[in-house]
């Protein structure tokens, strides 16, 4: 049966490293889970990140740049002591980078993994981070005509940040227990 996915997708921004990541919704356990992992293939963390204005991150959108950042997002970017910035609403072009690499990426990885069968979540993101790895390695960089992004890649890591240990993004709710033993929590019944 076909499962719809999100795709996180985290990319450097002076050695294109890229990273995929496929989850069943996007949340902020997503969101957490998917710097925890790009960062940790990086090899470090970037002192700031470009992020459009995704709901797990922004709360509230004001005039210009102003953002009212979500609390959950804003603990994680402290966690790992980098600067969050936000693209103007409708201005793509602010994130071109990026946008450009998800669309070659589905064209050379995501048209093969959509040929495939799955077994599971683990299988299919663990295909993926050998996709990225062996990117890195055939990409050629495009500033320089010799190298490919794991050239690069790896002269950034010394500029990266090193990696902490994983953000834990947990959130405790009290909730009520119904005589029968049933939760309900964000509209789901336990």
């Amino acid at each position: 049966a076909k499962m719809p996915l999100d795709l996180a997708h985290v990319k450097l921004a002076c050695s294109r490293a890229f990273w995929l990541v496929a989850y069943p919704t996007q949340s902020h356990e997503m969101l957490f889970d998917a710097h925890t992992q790009a960062f940790t293939a990086f090899g470090g963390v970037p002192r700031r990140g470009i992020y459009d204005n995704m709901k797990t991150a922004v709360d509230g959108i004001g005039h210009g740049r102003e953002r009212r950042v979500n609390a959950r997002f804003h603990a994680m970017a402290s966690h790992y002591l980098f600067a969050g910035e936000f693209c103007n609403r409708a201005a793509g072009w602010e994130k071109g980078r990026v946008e450009k690499n998800v669309q070659d990426r589905r064209r050379q990885i995501w048209i093969e993994a959509g040929a495939r069968h799955w077994s599971d979540l683990a299988s299919l993101n663990d295909w993926l981070a050998q996709e990225c790895r062996a990117a890195w390695q055939e990409l050629a960089h495009p500033e320089g005509a010799t190298l490919k992004v794991a050239d690069v890649l790896q002269d950034e890591q010394l500029r990266l940040m090193p990696n902490p240990k994983p953000f834990d993004g947990d959130v405790e709710v009290l909730a009520r227990v119904s005589s029968t033993a049933v939760v309900d929590l964000q509209r789901n019944r336990y």
